[in-house]
Formats: structure tokens, sequence, C-alpha cells
């Protein structure tokens, strides 16, 4: 019964820590950086896009899809990042449990 106290205490602990985990994300920032650094994308650390930045030679040219596909690029490398930001975090934050390999918490 001792081990089992021990767990919800320490599980109540972790939540406690995954919601300021959660709130600190809002204050990280990542980029995705695509077309040679024509194309950048800053997410905060939940994901939503923050700015765009696009370089003026872009505008000259007329194949639009070309510019559609280096957001998109710039957009998925900023998203990874931010994934394994919140990995990283996570993996700090479940350092004390005893957790199965590939088990995810929900957010």
């Amino acid at each position: 019964m001792k081990n089992l106290t021990e767990m919800l205490k320490k599980a109540q602990e972790m939540q406690a820590k995954m919601g300021d985990m959660q709130a600190g994300l809002e204050d990280l920032t990542v980029e995705g950086v695509a077309g040679a650094g024509m194309v950048k994308v800053t997410l905060n650390g939940k994901g939503d896009m923050k700015s765009i930045s696009l370089d003026d030679s872009l505008f000259n040219s007329e194949d639009r899809e070309v510019l559609e596909d280096l957001i998109l690029a710039a957009h998925t490398q900023a998203k990874a990042k931010v994934a394994d930001a919140a990995a990283e975090q996570m993996k700090d934050l479940a350092g004390g449990l005893d957790l199965p390999a590939g088990f995810k918490m929900p957010f």
C-alpha cells in the first residue's frame, strides 16, 4: 500500500508541474526555416504561429506553389521543434515516475 500512496503523491506532483510546464510553453518560441532562409515561421510552444517572414525576392517570382511549399516546410520544421521541446520537458518532468516506454501524457 505504501508504493501506491507514493505513486499517487508523485502523480499529483507531476500534474502540478505539468500545468506549470504547459503555461511555460506559451513563452517558448521556435523558428522553422525553409528555402535557404527565404521563409521563416515563428511558433510558440503550443504550436500557434506568431510570425512569418518572407524574403523580398519571393515576391518577384511568379511561382506561387513554390512559395506555398516553402511556407509549409518552415511551419513543419517549427512544429517539430515545438514537439521536441515539449518532449524534452516532459522527459525531465516524468523522470521520477516509472512510466512505461512510449507512454504519452495528454496535451
